[in-house]
Order: structure tokens, then sequence, then C-alpha cells
């Protein structure tokens, strides 16, 4: 078994900012080097609820499925199934938790866990995903830091 990868942080500013930054705000942050297309003015998506899609659409209307949401607790937690690039008979789960730990301070922890279902190519695909994670949370963090655009 391939062990989930966890990752804590915290952000300066509250917790349903920090879920909403995360949810809604998704597009104004995330880097198109982390998208299937690579295309430089893709939308990014993550809509609202379970059963929500995650996804990104180009700037000619095509869109590349990355996910489903699993878990909707806002402000508090949010849960999906992962397969940016990947077969959604393959996906694995992100679970990402907004912990208040003051008015202006979260902590967000992720845990990225499920690596069982890509088989051989567990280890492979969670070490590709610790380098992914460690460079997009730093566009989320930034995002936060420049405020609310």
């Amino acid at each position: 078994m391939t062990s989930p990868l966890r990752i804590t942080f915290d952000v300066a500013c509250s917790a349903e900012h920090a879920f909403t930054m995360w949810t809604s705000r998704i597009g104004t942050w995330w880097p198109s080097d982390h998208s299937v297309s690579g295309e430089d003015d893709i939308l990014v998506v993550l809509e609202s609820g379970v059963g929500g899609r995650i996804f990104e659409r180009t700037h000619t209307g095509i869109e590349h499925d990355w996910g489903v949401v699993t878990v909707w607790e806002p402000p508090k937690r949010l849960g999906y199934l992962w397969h940016l690039g990947r077969d959604s008979d393959s996906a694995t789960e992100v679970e990402v938790r907004f912990v208040r730990r003051g008015p202006q301070n979260t902590r967000v922890e992720v845990e990225h866990r499920g690596w069982e279902q890509l088989g051989q190519m567990a280890d492979t695909w969670r070490d590709r995903n610790r380098i992914g994670w460690e460079s997009l949370l730093s566009h989320f963090v930034a995002a936060i830091q420049k405020g609310d655009a």
C-alpha cells in the first residue's frame, strides 16, 4: 500500500475565505502548467456541492474533466475524486480541511490518497503528485496574500 501524501500549511485569512479561494475562485490562481491542455487562457471550474465537476475549459470551449466533488462542508472540509490527465476509473482521493486557528489564520491540511487505484504505477504517480502539490500550493498562498481580486 502506498502511503497518502499529507501537506499542511497556514494562510493569513479566515477559513471561509480560504475555502472560497480553493473552490469558487480556483480559476483565479490555478496555473495553466497544471492542466491537461497546457493552454494559457484556460478556465478552471470547481462546481459547488457533492457531485460537482472539476474541469478546465479552453478558449475554444473544449472541456477536460479532472474530478468530482465527494465532500462539501463549507468552510471546513472539501473532498474530491481526482484524475487530472488520467481516466476517471483511476481517480485518487483528495481531502482538504480548513482549520480555523484565529479570525485571520487558517491551517490548510491536504491529504491525497488512494494510490492503490493506480496499480504498479502507484509510487510513481504519488511522487509526481508530491512535486505537483509543492509547486501548485504556492499559487494558492500567493492568491491569499494578494487579497481578493
